[in-house]
């Protein structure tokens, strides 16, 4: 997300339409290019919260398996690179330069979005390294996301479902629910953790007429409780632990060598940056999340309560197109305080309009992200960075890590 990677003027050319979901263009284009996304299995990861979390857990019990596997996430928070994970690491900057001038021609032959164009770069990569398995994370939605276009889809991950990008998706959790629930297919096998009422019984219909198996699984018990070691922390982590361990288990079941030693190795290894992710600056601990919706900010209200009570110190950059009433609404309790930051190149919301908005005493923030963050580690209990996932990268280059 970092505005000053080198990726900018082979995207910019695709950039005027904004989201544009389908995927007929991609379609078109992967045919041009000999069809590479056929020449891999996959597993989809779909929902609204925790989607990266289960396709980085996947992937890793996938690679303690010993599978030649890869990954694909969106967004990004420095790189661009950082969306695809080969074998040996993070696709190298050159390596991705070098497909995307490559499919320049194509991609505008077809039209594609920025999205589908690395989609596309993601496709040929992965092809290229010749994967036996890839985990692809769903960008938004799951019907018309570029990521369905993959015909080997064996098995399918749901994240908790929630309102987000009603702009696009719908304006309730059942019509959400339905364009993520579209990556069902017939043959294929899904698993899904406990969902609101409507959005599980839109899951079991669709399940029903895709002929999609479709597999319920619980929250994998505490570490105190016997449960495996996590490498992602977090209580909400211990669901998309347990859907992880459901798609890790569906694999297994059709021929993947993917045993009980692989899946708790994985568990163990994962790691995914910017979700309940303690950081350290001038040497004082802070917490630094993506929770940039309301479902979100509830889960990371949640885990806030279980550590310490009292006053919090936030810093806090929400994207216009976001919910910004509910979201502070749930983080933010009496006593606590409160600056916003209006991140770079990005519409969000300001200060003063979240001071109508939620009759909350707001601050702004001051001009230097260092006086920003020297303020907020002023502060007893453990104070958070969040609301919008540019927020945590703009952060991320002046943090060190704890571990």
């Amino acid at each position: 997300m970092s505005g000053s990677d080198p990726f900018s003027e082979l995207i910019a050319p695709f950039n005027r339409r904004g989201v544009d979901l389908g995927l007929s263009r991609l379609q078109k284009a992967l045919a041009e290019l000999g069809h590479p996304e056929q020449r891999f299995a996959a597993v989809q990861v779909a929902g609204t919260n925790g989607k990266g979390s289960i396709s980085t857990m996947v992937h890793a019990i996938a690679s303690a398996a010993g599978i030649r596997s890869g990954l694909y996430t969106s967004p990004h928070l420095l790189s661009w690179c950082e969306r695809i994970r080969l074998p040996q690491g993070l696709i190298d900057s050159s390596s991705l330069q070098q497909l995307l001038r490559d499919l320049q021609p194509l991609a505008l032959r077809h039209d594609l979005t920025p999205f589908e164009l690395v989609t596309a770069a993601a496709m040929q990569a992965f092809a290229d390294a010749q994967l036996d398995l890839v985990v692809l994370e769903v960008g938004l939605g799951g019907r018309l996301d570029a990521t369905t276009v993959h015909p080997r889809r064996e098995v399918l991950a749901f994240a908790s479902i929630g309102l987000d990008h009603t702009e696009h998706l719908g304006p309730d959790l059942a019509a959400i629910a339905a364009e993520k629930a579209g990556v069902m297919h017939a043959g294929g096998c899904a698993i899904s953790g406990p969902q609101e009422a409507s959005a599980a019984h839109v899951l079991m219909e669709q399940a029903q007429r895709h002929h999609c198996e479709l597999r319920w699984v619980e929250p994998l018990p505490s570490r105190s409780a016997g449960g495996p070691e996590l490498g992602l922390r977090g209580d909400l982590q211990r669901l998309n632990a347990a859907v992880a361990q459901g798609a890790a288990e569906a694999l297994a079941a059709r021929g993947w060598a993917i045993d009980s030693t692989a899946i708790a190795t994985g568990l163990r290894q994962a790691r995914w940056p910017g979700r309940l992710d303690q950081r350290r600056f001038a040497g004082r601990c802070l917490l630094l999340d993506g929770a940039h919706n309301p479902p979100a900010a509830a889960a990371l209200r949640h885990e806030l309560d279980l550590s310490s009570a009292g006053p919090r110190r936030w810093l806090i950059g929400i994207q216009r197109h976001k919910d910004a009433a509910a979201l502070l609404r749930t983080l933010i309790q009496p006593g606590d305080q409160v600056r916003v930051m209006e991140l770079a190149e990005h519409s969000c919301w300001s200060t003063d309009e979240l001071r109508a908005v939620t009759g909350l005493a707001i601050a702004p923030a001051a001009e230097a992200l260092e006086d920003n963050l020297s303020w907020l580690v002023a502060s007893q209990a453990l104070p958070v960075a969040c609301g919008s996932l540019y927020l945590v990268a703009t952060l991320l280059p002046l943090l060190e890590a704890t571990d």
